[in-house]
């Protein structure tokens, strides 16, 4: 069998989700049966493991309807991309695309640093499900990274393809998980972007009522955000690292007493399962996802509460509550492995089948 992996969503520098997403199940499906991958730039391959490669057009390109007949002289028996948007026209191979979430949908308003006319087109196509089923119906299977989006793409009828679960998962996080039995700091870690339902107003609002606390949030922010948000709660210490390095963000992350997150929506968790592989507990927002990701570990409160997650947060102080729950964390982040993730994947490959209508 002929695989061929798109991977032409991979970042150049640092990856986001998808391009982490591909870079994981590449490497570790390349460790089980040979595979293809498809790169639109020669400078993603610093990003992805040692495989055979193909270069073929951008996916932002142009002629990205017509990418399939460039990636039939590869003559692959099937094709998987780890987005939904991979052109077919005229394909001659299977083809299985992705659905990472259905984010968008639910929240509709678009980053604040969009142009007028942009956020206007984002919230036009969301505001339809029919360019979503017309993506997936192309294909031949449908994979996705969690029970929870499986369930509301069911609930959507956004495809009659079959729809498997490739759970996402976390790299390999540096060193052992933490041996202690209380945090080392009053140290909460946010890792994660700031577009409106990330819901970080939640957080600051907390930690400025829990003195000796600081919020160490780790990812870039504009200028503009961080004035914002150092504004809505002038007593809370919020520590700003504005894009930390790996070593910066799990040295930080291994000193603290939680990971927390206000999210009102995710497609999976990543950051969840890096704190909690190094049995770092995690105090994240109630919903679907993250009880699918974090189970028993996790502790759980209203995010539109601050109050509550004060009240979550003070269940760690509780005698041999945090050590429970950093034991606990170390078995629920060992669920999420990218050698499992591969193994599943190449059983869908192999049992694709062609379309038949």
């Amino acid at each position: 069998m002929r695989i061929a992996f798109d991977c032409r969503y991979t970042r150049l520098d640092r990856h986001d989700g998808v391009s982490r997403y591909t870079a994981g199940l590449v490497t570790e499906l390349g460790r089980l049966h040979p595979v293809t991958m498809l790169i639109s730039d020669h400078r993603q391959l610093a990003m992805l493991p040692d495989l055979p490669w193909q270069l073929v057009s951008s996916p932002t390109s142009i002629r990205e309807p017509f990418v399939a007949l460039t990636v039939n002289g590869l003559r692959p028996d099937v094709v998987f991309s780890p987005m939904q948007t991979m052109g077919s026209w005229g394909r001659k191979y299977r083809l299985l695309l992705t659905v990472h979430d259905l984010i968008y949908y639910r929240n509709r308003t678009p980053p604040r640093d969009f142009t007028w006319p942009i956020r206007l087109l984002w919230r036009l196509y969301h505001l339809s499900w029919w360019p979503q089923r017309m993506l997936l119906n192309r294909a031949d299977g449908v994979v996705t990274v969690s029970e929870t989006t499986r369930a509301l793409i069911a609930e959507h009828r956004l495809t009659d393809r079959p729809v498997t679960v490739i759970h996402n998962a976390a790299d390999a996080v540096p060193g052992p998980p933490v041996d202690r039995s209380a945090p080392e700091s009053a140290r909460l870690v946010y890792m994660g972007s700031f577009m409106p339902y990330k819901n970080v107003d939640t957080l600051v609002r907390a930690v400025a009522g829990l003195p000796g606390h600081e919020l160490h949030l780790m990812s870039r922010v504009s200028p503009a955000e961080r004035a914002r948000l150092s504004g809505l709660a002038p007593q809370a210490t919020l520590v700003f690292h504005d894009g930390a390095s790996d070593e910066e963000y799990f040295s930080v992350l291994r000193s603290a007493t939680a990971l927390v997150t206000a999210s009102l929506d995710e497609g999976f968790g990543i950051p969840l399962v890096e704190a909690m592989s190094l049995g770092i507990p995690v105090v994240v927002s109630d919903i679907p996802i993250f009880r699918e990701i974090g189970g028993d570990a996790a502790l759980y409160f209203d995010p539109n509460s601050a109050d509550a997650l004060m009240d979550a947060l003070a269940q760690l102080e509780r005698p041999g509550e945090w050590a429970a729950r950093s034991k606990e964390s170390t078995r629920q982040a060992a669920r999420f492995t990218w050698r499992e993730s591969a193994r599943k994947l190449l059983e869908v490959l192999e049992d694709t089948q062609p379309r038949t209508s």
